[in-house]
């Protein structure tokens, strides 16, 4: 005995011969339709919750994969980024991020000070981009003249360094700031000065460690 939308239905009697045969076929796909829902609604809990954490881990490996593909990590030293991040704090650079596209102001990246490659990676926030004049006075930023208005809440700058006077930056060199204005050696300092971008390695995106600072930048 077959069921059609719960209703019996015997394919051997004399009734199921008054259908067409192309009235057969469509009922007996029906039937089979039904038969695999009922199937599918009877797997078990077990094999759903399996299916589910199976999924997930084919997700996170993705992931993983893709972060020490095209990231690095890097350790924060010292207090010159407070309180952005800490010392201590594990960030992933998305090395990247600077192959099609440039530095934008307020960025933070990963560079190597002193235009050497084999120095140790820092972490700034980007400030001055290509083009720009850069000034330091009164405690405050100027970019071409004009106070810079940032996002977060700064100090006043007690030491200016370098930039107590103009400086105009050319192609490809970048003013960093370390967020903790007054506890950092960045683009002030005579050894460091301008970053250019051969120097930048990529941009922060993710605080890895630890566990409770873990966020995305």
């Amino acid at each position: 005995m077959k069921y059609i939308n719960d209703k019996p239905i015997d394919f051997t009697n004399d009734d199921w011969k008054q259908y067409t045969p192309r009235e057969r076929a469509r009922l007996e796909q029906q039937e089979q339709k039904q038969r695999k829902q009922k199937v599918r609604k009877k797997r078990s809990l077990p094999v759903r919750i399996f299916t589910a954490l199976f999924q997930a881990l084919v997700v996170v490996l993705i992931a993983y994969v893709l972060v020490y593909t095209v990231g690095q990590q890097r350790t924060i030293v010292g207090q010159s980024m407070d309180t952005t991040l800490a010392g201590g704090d594990v960030v992933l650079i998305n090395v990247m991020s600077y192959q099609v596209g440039s530095p934008k102001r307020g960025d933070l990246v990963s560079y190597r000070p002193n235009g050497s490659s084999n120095a140790r990676a820092d972490i700034k926030r980007v400030i001055g981009l290509p083009g720009d004049k850069i000034q330091i006075k009164d405690g405050q930023v100027y970019i071409d003249d004009q106070v810079y208005l940032e996002d977060g809440n700064y100090p006043a700058i007690t030491n200016p360094g370098i930039a107590k006077d103009p400086i105009e930056l050319d192609e490809g060199e970048y003013f960093l700031l370390g967020d903790n204005r007054n506890n950092s050696e960045d683009s002030r300092n005579t050894e460091i000065g301008l970053v250019s971008s051969s120097m930048i390695e990529g941009k922060v995106w993710f605080v890895l460690s630890p566990a409770s600072h873990r966020r995305f930048i």
